[in-house]
Parts: structure tokens; sequence; C-alpha cells
């Protein structure tokens, strides 16, 4: 299980394997009170991409990439289009 150090590969790689297939994708995040850390966790059941933080400043990252995530989730527009444009 591939763990990413960097936001920007983390966001990359979950985005490809996003579009590969997108009906099989699931985004999880976790956050533990006791270590503090923030842990977002993309995975097709194959590969499973995993990004954990304790920094503050990373949560708006996460919450916005989340949030993208989810509305390419539900949205009946072509996938591919929506996400470059974001």
């Amino acid at each position: 299980m591939p763990h990413y150090q960097a936001w920007e590969d983390f966001t990359r790689a979950a985005e490809k394997l996003y579009l590969a297939d997108p009906m099989k994708v699931r985004v999880v995040l976790k956050y533990r009170h006791c270590d503090g850390n923030l842990c977002i966790k993309v995975t097709d059941d194959v590969a499973c991409l995993l990004y954990r933080t304790d920094q503050a400043q990373d949560v708006k990252k996460i919450e916005k990439f989340h949030s993208q995530l989810m509305r390419l989730m539900v949205a009946k527009e072509s996938r591919s289009a929506a996400m470059e444009t974001d």
C-alpha cells in the first residue's frame, strides 16, 4: 500500500485511479484524535493510495480534493472533462 509523502503526487495518482474505473473507486477519510492524524485513502480493491498528515494547513487541501471527487462521482457529465477544469 503506497503511502504518499507529497500531496501533489497523491492527488495525481488518485485522479488517475479514479478516471481508470470510476465505478470501483472508494474514498475514505479518517481522523484519529489520539494521534492528531488525518488520513485519506483512495482504493479500487486492487490499488490502495494513502496520504496521512498531522498538519492543520493540509486539512483544507484534503477537504477541497475530497469535495472535488464527490462532485465527480455524482455528476452525469463527462468525468474526465470535469476533472480537467478543476
